[in-house]
């Protein structure tokens, strides 16, 4: 595809007719103190070659020795060579929208397929396309159960162990609505959601809870309490959780949570400097049709052969806004077909493989560090991430940064003020014993 330069006269009939005096005037939305001042210091005019190279010289720049311990949300896992291999095939990696199901039905098979794997992986019985990230679908969660209990129930209870991110996310897309979110502590000794608060915060005005399994701190909840308690109160609940774990933990589905979501970022993603990724939304039959976004389905042509099509488009860009359960513009389609890849390629087995060497790669790390020394603050049992104690966070992630080539965190005094001097830890399949040895000796230090 050509690209020309807009000249001056194309600008000026442009702004004219959109009734606009200047570009500047576009921008005046922007709060002043971000926008960007002075000159960008860009190099000049390159040939390709010129380019090429300067590039490379760039990407030399980037740390691709680093052992890996970051966690708090995206994980540096193992993507099998397969997810690669198929999903950078042009008919694929091009692929956008499938509005036309005769034109689409490899773009819609690979959708049903995705959700059935969905389906299968947390327990519960329909799915959607995906969302834009985990956050997103927690936020969607939470408004389709408010808007199914037609607007009466006015209260949303969220664990302050669900991803501060998340919790953030739901703020903001309740900030027109006119709910409350309420905030339950977690139990400083565990890191679990404090049971008893939770019960304490229900009433009849509650639309749902929202709560995470292992939570942003890695501990794992225990969910038969955490559900049953919503039951015994007639509450409806959203289960945020992390796919891999469900290799080993129980389910969603088994413990009656109504809708579950999550990032699926560990299925096939790279953390690519954190994203693009995808959500996951699932959820009871019941909410069929209440649920955002799109469903694919399988159905038969009139000569018999197996089809698929788009079965519903409850988003604005194919119903009436005002009717429209949400208005996402898109999904991560690719993203979500990477996660599809790589499930079919590892299977039930590979899938519990790999968690289990999470599991066991995280205690044998936590023992040392303990051994060692260093304080883990909750007592809970965790999965593959855990919370460490060190003086000041900051210039231990740069320390071990600079110093040891290892790369750990986040901090927790982003969003905990009561764990300022703590950091995040997370130890997946791709970690080895040395590399695991190495950090113990290194955080000691």
């Amino acid at each position: 595809m050509d690209y020309t330069c807009h000249s001056e006269d194309d600008i000026k009939k442009m702004l004219e007719a959109i009734g606009v005096s200047s570009i500047d005037e576009l921008f005046e939305s922007v709060p002043e103190k971000v926008r960007f001042k002075g000159e960008l210091r860009l190099p000049g005019p390159m040939s390709e070659m010129e380019l090429r190279r300067y590039f490379e010289e760039l990407s030399c720049r980037n740390a691709t020795d680093v052992a890996c311990f970051a966690g708090g949300g995206c994980w540096r896992h193992f993507v099998p060579t397969l997810v690669d291999h198929l999903a950078n095939r042009a008919e694929f990696y091009t692929a956008y929208t499938p509005y036309q199901a005769e034109a689409s039905q490899g773009t819609l098979q690979t959708i049903f397929e995705y959700q059935s794997c969905i389906c299968e992986l947390t327990g519960m019985d329909v799915s959607n396309a995906s969302h834009y990230d985990g956050a997103a679908a927690t936020a969607e969660a939470a408004i389709m159960l408010y808007n199914a209990q037609r607007k009466t129930k006015r209260r949303f209870v969220v664990s302050r162990a669900v991803h501060p991110e998340y919790r953030q996310t739901l703020k903001t897309y309740c900030a027109a609505l006119d709910v409350e979110i309420v905030e339950v502590d977690y139990e400083k000794e565990t890191g679990r959601t404090d049971a008893q608060k939770l019960k304490a915060a229900l009433d009849e005005n509650t639309a749902c809870v929202v709560f995470a399994q292992p939570n942003f701190f890695g501990v794992i909840e225990d969910t038969s309490l955490l559900s049953s308690i919503c039951k015994d109160a007639g509450v409806k609940f959203v289960a945020v959780v992390e796919p891999i774990s469900l290799a080993l933990l129980e389910p969603p589905g088994a413990y009656g949570a109504d809708v579950a979501v999550g990032d699926g970022q560990p299925l096939g993603n790279y953390m690519s400097f954190g994203g693009p990724a995808f959500g996951f939304f699932a959820a009871k039959q019941e909410f069929l049709r209440r649920m955002p976004g799109r469903i694919a389905g399988q159905t038969v042509d009139r000569d018999g052969k197996v089809g698929y099509v788009l079965t519903f488009q409850t988003r604005e860009q194919h119903i009436r806004r005002e009717k429209a359960t949400s208005n996402i513009c898109t999904n991560q389609a690719l993203c979500a077909m990477r996660a599809l890849i790589y499930l079919v390629a590892m299977g039930p087995k590979g899938l519990r493989e790999v968690a289990e060497h999470c599991l066991q790669k995280a205690h044998f790390a936590a023992e040392l560090l303990k051994n060692r020394g260093v304080e883990l603050p909750f007592s809970a049992p965790f999965f593959k991430e855990f919370v460490v104690r060190v003086e000041e966070p900051q210039k231990t992630i740069k320390r071990l940064l600079n110093e040891h080539k290892i790369l750990v965190g986040p901090p927790l005094s982003l969003w905990f003020s009561e764990l300022a001097d703590c950091l995040i830890v997370a130890v997946t399949e791709k970690n080895s014993r040395e590399e695991i040895e190495r950090l113990a000796d290194a955080l000691a230090g």
